[in-house]
């Protein structure tokens, strides 16, 4: 084998090297990343009653419900002219509320309820903590 078939060689292995890692790579994200539907979406594809997804949006203003004796509640996820209701029983996140985001995942059930089995809360970049919480020793005025 002449030189420049070995350095031939060894190139094309190199590639094929790489080009094995870049897809396993690609192959593990696409397993871990988290994507959710808006409200349009959902009633728009109508997935299967029990396919496992998240739903996005807001809190609509004056829908928060608490029933009675219980730790569930009852709220509607807007965005634009469409509009989800979701039930969840739990512990609420300390920055849900009426009107912020949020992204709720568990499954859409066949009454048009969206059932969820967790509730986290979205803010902006430009979240502030409330005026008056002290500050940690670390964080320098």
């Amino acid at each position: 084998m002449t030189p420049r078939r070995r350095r031939l060689a060894a190139v094309l292995i190199v590639l094929g090297l790489l080009a094995t890692a870049a897809a396993l790579l690609l192959g593990a994200l696409r397993h871990n990343l988290d994507f959710f539907l808006g409200p349009g979406e959902l009633l728009q594809q109508r997935p299967a009653p029990q396919q496992r997804l998240r739903l996005g949006g807001v809190v609509e203003p004056g829908s928060l419900r608490r029933e009675p004796g219980s730790m569930t509640v009852h709220f509607v996820v807007a965005e634009g002219a469409h509009r989800v209701p979701v039930r969840y029983s739990g512990l609420l996140p300390d920055l849900f509320g009426e009107g912020q985001g949020v992204v709720a995942g568990g499954r859409l059930g066949r009454d048009g309820v969206f059932d969820a089995h967790e509730v986290l809360a979205k803010h902006d970049e430009n979240y502030m903590p409330p005026t008056g919480e002290s500050r940690p020793a670390w964080v320098k005025p």
